[in-house]
């Protein structure tokens, strides 16, 4: 199957093929369109690669992406065929869990609860010796998603499932996202999403029928791998991230021309 592109454009967007070039002046699509794209592409991936009753694995952590994810999962493939996974962490807030329980009711599908706070701490002992009188850093926050990617993948092991990954087109872009640990998966859903998309793709879907939590798309996007962390304590707004990416990866315009279009120091 080719690869698909979609491209955000003024509020709309435009899906590509990687297989054939884009016609001259293409008409962008619009957001129920690319929800049914996304739709089509998952049931073609799993049809092509899997048997009908193969279940869906998705990290539920309560948060926007895996959220539309999920979501879209069960819109394509129905809600006996996707499990969630819940895997709470030293840093997961009563408020995420709480988000990952509800959306979980609201789109049928069964909910695995998975703690890594033991494991996590097995880790930090094993490391201690070596570690010794070292701070805390992203170390620690890449040990929780990997373990967290090595439970998915043990799943998907001993069930035959396919786990299905969450990272959007914005934190790929800038490495914000763990090797080993949030990119692991057999499909990676929304990968060509830009992240204020995947905030417009929840409303729609929303919009249709209220599956997401209100909460969900209000709070401040976070990893959850340290204390009162948000996306933006090493990101800037992704209002601002999104502009910039679509400037120097699709418009191949140089740092120095993005600043000034975007007025950026």
């Amino acid at each position: 199957m080719p690869g698909h592109l979609l491209e955000w454009q003024r509020g709309r967007v435009a899906i590509r093929s990687y297989a054939t070039p884009q016609p001259e002046g293409a008409v962008p699509r619009t957001l129920e369109e690319a929800t049914e794209e996304l739709d089509w592409l998952l049931r073609q991936s799993v049809a092509e690669q899997l048997p009908s009753d193969v279940p869906l694995g998705i990290w539920l952590s309560g948060g926007i992406d895996s959220s539309l994810v999920a979501a879209i999962a069960v819109d394509a493939l129905g809600a006996k065929n996707v499990l969630g996974v819940a895997m709470p962490g030293p840093y997961s807030t009563g408020g995420s869990l709480r988000d990952a329980d509800e959306l979980a009711r609201n789109l049928g599908i069964r909910l695995e609860r998975l703690a890594i706070g033991e494991i996590f701490q097995s880790y930090r002992a094993a490391l201690d010796p070596v570690f010794k009188g070292l701070a805390e850093d992203v170390t620690e926050e890449n040990i929780q998603a990997r373990i967290r990617g090595n439970l998915l993948m043990a799943l998907s092991n001993k069930f035959g499932s396919l786990v299905l990954s969450t990272g959007n087109k914005s934190e790929l872009a800038v490495g914000y996202c763990t090797l080993y640990g949030d990119m692991a998966g057999g499909l990676a859903v929304i990968s060509d999403i830009p992240k204020i998309m995947v905030y417009e793709l929840a409303r729609l879907v929303n919009a249709r029928q209220p599956l997401i939590p209100e909460t969900v798309l209000t709070k401040p996007p976070s990893a959850e791998l340290r204390a009162n962390q948000t996306d933006q304590d090493t990101l800037p707004p992704y209002e601002v991230l999104d502009r910039i990416l679509k400037a120097y990866v699709e418009d191949l315009k140089s740092p120095e021309e993005i600043a000034a279009h975007l007025e950026l120091p």
